[in-house]
């Protein structure tokens, strides 16, 4: 395992790996992960990708081994948190590649700080629909925070986390991701993180399904090179909302990687790898233009208008 790394930004002690050639000695990578996973979900990928490229993978704040304060849980709130960490670390600009809820955050990265954006890669983002799975949703009903503080009691957790490692190893797309959750369950035994979850989740996603999107601003990206990668069995976030992206970013990449869930990177690493590096290889990083990007929000950049693109359907 690779050294986490502490830095204390806001008064807020925030972890990260770093990887690869020192920042300003290769072209940066920033991984961001997703709803309540940290760096480690990189960990199969990691040192290929920093064979050529700086590597940057943090856990966002209320995850992993950063502070879990009561502060900003909004996509908006870490996409500040990203800039100010790469500011400390000296790292300019970035190809960003954000999973899940991380490609929420990665999209409003790249929205609010395009001239520190090269590229962007959006691994089963959340902000191209509404669909999003029942157990996400549920940690935006009252009581969740209690119910989860019963399941996570000590005897009741282990038998639990048991139960899904165990099922985890089924051959089959339904159980696929099911290892996973019970990493992310294991980790809700801490209140502080459970409280911080629960935030997150209430400023992006209600009973209905996900509130926050990026199909009124995808225009924008329009001069970036984008890749979109979904997991075709993915159970959390449905790969049919790879089809919206093809309206709003006619001129993304998009693949949707077979007998994959939801997390591609981990059920595939090296195809995952090999698709990272030759979008890198084959695309070149954007140049930011005041004078383009006043003129992309004026026109909306000749796009379909948002309310005439469907909202795909699981």
């Amino acid at each position: 395992m690779r050294e986490v790394q502490f830095l204390t930004v806001h008064g807020h002690r925030r972890a990260f790996v770093l990887a690869g050639p020192p920042p300003g000695k290769a072209p940066a990578l920033l991984l961001l992960h997703g709803l309540a996973c940290d760096h480690t979900t990189w960990d199969s990928v990691i040192d290929e990708l920093a064979q050529t490229h700086t590597v940057l993978a943090p856990d966002f704040l209320g995850h992993g081994r950063s502070d879990k304060p009561r502060a900003d849980y909004t996509v908006a709130g870490y996409a500040n948190g990203m800039r100010d960490l790469l500011t400390v670390l000296g790292i300019d600009k970035v190809s960003v590649i954000g999973h899940s809820f991380g490609g929420g955050v990665a999209m409003q990265f790249a929205y609010q700080f395009p001239e520190r954006t090269e590229r962007l890669m959006l691994v089963d983002p959340g902000g191209l629909g509404r669909e999003v799975s029942v157990l996400i949703k549920s940690i935006s009903l009252p009581g969740w925070q209690h119910l989860m503080g019963l399941l996570t009691l000590p005897g009741l957790r282990h038998a639990e986390v048991a139960a899904l490692r165990h099922l985890a190893k089924l051959p089959t797309s339904t159980t696929r991701d099911l290892g996973e959750i019970a990493t992310i369950l294991e980790s809700w035994k801490d209140p502080r993180t459970r409280r911080a979850i629960v935030h997150l989740v209430r400023a992006a996603i209600d009973w209905r399904g996900q509130v926050l999107s990026m199909r009124d601003r995808a225009y924008l990206t329009e001069h970036m090179p984008v890749y979109i990668l979904w997991g075709k069995d993915d159970k959390v976030i449905p790969a049919l909302h790879a089809e919206a992206a093809r309206a709003l970013a006619p001129r993304a990449r998009i693949t949707v990687l077979p007998d994959a869930g939801h997390f591609p990177h981990k059920d595939h690493p090296e195809a995952f790898v090999a698709l990272v590096r030759d979008w890198l290889d084959h695309t070149e990083p954007a140049t930011y233009s005041r004078a383009r990007w006043r003129r992309l929000l004026r026109t909306g950049g000749g796009v379909p208008d948002v309310r005439a693109v469907p909202t795909a359907t699981a």
